[in-house]
This record gives structure tokens, C-alpha cells and sequence, in this order.
């Protein structure tokens, strides 16, 4: 299989959720982590903002096949927010399904109404635009969820055999097996107040410039697959030095989550010149993941 977006893991994109490996109750994803919920049927794949939905990331099949069914039509709404429609059975929302032989199929969910350039019966393989990630479903981030079967059964694609246990799998479905992130930061950025958590999700909070005289130099993180005790290290430096360095912990798992410090404006104003922003992301002391983001000061 292929990396079945036009994006790049780690940087335009990040998988938010895993297949389910718990047969139990509880959830848990191929590494024995955290990023699945209980019953979930496939790999989310989720785009960094609202504004990547809006400009049209491609979907492309995971590999060669037949279209064996197509739904579009239905609208790109978040679930959760107000007019949100009734998407009972239609929790796919638009959707495509395609038959690979041998009883094997994929299935690729959420996409954007309209954007569908497939019919049923098409041949496809892997440079076959199939449409566009979308928000259509049962979804609250614009992604997609790929789901694989064989002969009707639920694949993990990271770990088809289902044989090991809390380890690297010896074989996958990838092509080229995406690295396992156990949760990471999706965007940083500056701003002169402590942003709304709607603009981040939009990815319209960070700013490339402010004047001296704004009110405050605020640094904010996005982050996902958050677990509790897990550290934030912010830091802003300036043409002057250290600007501020603080810490955030988070209290508890959080599937995304935003976290901002920042400092008031001095009387004199901001010099002007380069300001780094820097996020290091810390689990149990070792580092996850790190950010840094530039802005600029005019005078």
C-alpha cells in the first residue's frame, strides 16, 4: 500500500488515530499506545488545519483496484458544532470503496462533497485522484479514515498478522511503513494575544510580523495524542536575548490540545528584528517532538 494523500507525514499531515488493537473493552493502537479508541475500524489520517481542507488536499487509492461504490453529496460539517447534520448509518459520509481481488478492499471516508472524480467500475491505481480529504460524517478534524479487508475482516495495515506483541511488526502492508509517532505537535506559532482555539484549528492564529507596539508576544503549540505528565518547553528568543522560557504539563490525555505563554508588552515596545519561538515536547524526560517558528518585529 501507499501513503494514500497528497501530504507529508510529520509536517503537512499526522496520523491521529490507529486501527484498534484491544479485542477487549479498552483501546489501544499496534505499539501498544494510546492513539485509537475503543472499536475504531481504521487509520485516520488528519490534514494540520480547516485551511488545508479548504485549499483541497488529493486522495489516492493505497493501491491498484476496481471502484466498487461511490457516495458523495453529503455536506462538510464538524460534528459537535451548530447545524450539524444526522449522519446515523452514513458515519463514512463521502466515501469511496475499492476492490483490490482476492477479497481484499479499502475504503476511504470523509471526504469532501464534490470533490469525487470516481465512478463505480473504474479501473484506478495508485495516480488516480479519487477526490479530496474532507470533513463529510462523523468527523470533528478534517481527515481521512482508510479502512482495509480482507474477506470482510478489519486489517490493521501496520501489523496484518496480529502476532506480535507491543513491538515492531515483521511484515506491514506499506509500501514504505510510516514511522510511528506516539503523539507529536501539528503547529506553532506567534500572535499578540492568547488565540482562539478555533483559529488554530483554522491555522489562521499565527502571525509572520507584528509592530513594536503590540499588546503582547504570545507563543502558542497545537499538539496531538497528549498523555498526562506530558511537558511543554516554550521558550521566545530575541535580538536581545532571552525573551521568556516556560513550562506547560498537561493533566490528562488529550486527543488535541493548545497551550500558549507569552509576555506583555514592555513600555519601550519589542526591538525590532527576528524573534524564535521554540517548543520542545517532553514525555517521561525524553523528547518527543520540537517546533521552533520565527516572527519578525518592525519598528
Amino acid at each position: 500500500m501507499n501513503l494514500p494523500l497528497d501530504c507529508t507525514l510529520g509536517s503537512s499531515c499526522f496520523i491521529q488515530q490507529y486501527t484498534d488493537a484491544d479485542s477487549g473493552p479498552g483501546a489501544s493502537d499496534y505499539s501498544c499506545g494510546p492513539l485509537s479508541y475503543d472499536g475504531h475500524k481504521g487509520t485516520d489520517i488528519a490534514l494540520q488545519s480547516l485551511a488545508a481542507f479548504r485549499a483541497g488536499v488529493d486522495v489516492y487509492p493505497g493501491a491498484p483496484g476496481v471502484v466498487r461504490s461511490v457516495r458523495d453529496g453529503m455536506a462538510d460539517h464538524l460534528q459537535g458544532s451548530d447545524g450539524a447534520p444526522d449522519v446515523t448509518d452514513k458515519e463514512c459520509g463521502n466515501g469511496v470503496v475499492i476492490d483490490h481481488g482476492d477479497g481484499w478492499e479499502t475504503q476511504y471516508c470523509h471526504m469532501k462533497r464534490g470533490s469525487i472524480q470516481v465512478r463505480r467500475g473504474n479501473g484506478v491505481d495508485a495516480q488516480t485522484v479519487l477526490g479530496q480529504v474532507g470533513l463529510s460524517g462523523q468527523t470533528e478534524f478534517p481527515h481521512l479514515h482508510l479502512s482495509v479487508r480482507h474477506d470482510g475482516e478489519i486489517i490493521d495495515p501496520f501489523n496484518p498478522d496480529a502476532t506480535f506483541t507491543c513491538g515492531t511488526p515483521e511484515r506491514t502492508l506499506w509500501q514504505d511503513t510510516p514511522e510511528y509517532r506516539p503523539g507529536g505537535l501539528i503547529a506553532a506559532g506567534f500572535s499578540d494575544a492568547v488565540p482562539e482555539y478555533a483559529a488554530i484549528k483554522d491555522g489562521t492564529a499565527g502571525a509572520e510580523s507584528l509592530p513594536g507596539g503590540a499588546p503582547a508576544l504570545v507563543l502558542w503549540a497545537y499538539g496531538y495524542g497528549g498523555h498526562a505528565g506530558d511537558v511543554l518547553k516554550i521558550t521566545i528568543t530575541g535580538p536581545s536575548g532571552n525573551v521568556l522560557s516556560q513550562e506547560a504539563t498537561l493533566d490528562r490525555p488529550l486527543a488535541q490540545y493548545f497551550r500558549a505563554v507569552g509576555r506583555r508588552t514592555p513600555g519601550e515596545g519589542w526591538s525590532a528584528g527576528d524573534y524564535t519561538g521554540t517548543i520542545r515536547l517532553l514525555r517521561d524526560g525524553a523528547e518527543i517532538e520540537q517546533r521552533a517558528t520565527v516572527l519578525t518585529i518592525t519598528p
